[in-house]
């Protein structure tokens, strides 16, 4: 019976994890992000608790290096949540609305009413047949 507990809870925080990741890339982004040194921070945190876990695990206190490994990745996972949010100071984004073509890139302006011409009259030629 301790195997199957010690794989249940093991499963459990698996499942919480893929989850809290999983929300932290696909939820709703919030309405505003936070501002770029608390994101700093709270990406600092994670790799501090990452640095602890490893100490934890060094040390052989597995279970607490689980937890805090698990702390580490929830708090990257917020931090990261967060970071999809919209910049107030970014400059909305508005689509361009292209009234006419773009000139060619080499700077030739093209007639297309006269290629229009131009083609419509060379397919509707008359051909005669080739002599070999």
């Amino acid at each position: 019976m301790l195997v199957l507990s010690n794989a249940a809870w093991k499963i459990a925080l698996a499942l919480v994890l893929l989850v809290v990741i999983l929300l932290g890339a696909a939820a709703r982004a919030p309405r505003r992000t936070l501002p770029a040194a608390d994101l700093r921070r709270l990406v600092f945190s994670a790799l501090g608790l990452y640095a602890v876990g490893a100490l934890a695990w060094l040390t052989h206190h597995l279970a607490l290096a689980v937890f805090i490994y698990a702390a580490g990745i929830v708090v990257a996972a917020l931090a990261a949540w967060l970071s999809r949010g919209i910049d107030p100071e970014d400059p909305p984004e508005e689509q361009p609305v292209d009234e006419e073509p773009p000139l060619d890139p080499h700077g030739l302006d093209i007639d297309w009413g006269a290629f229009e011409r131009d083609l419509r009259a060379y397919s509707e030629r008359t051909r005669s047949p080739s002599r070999s």
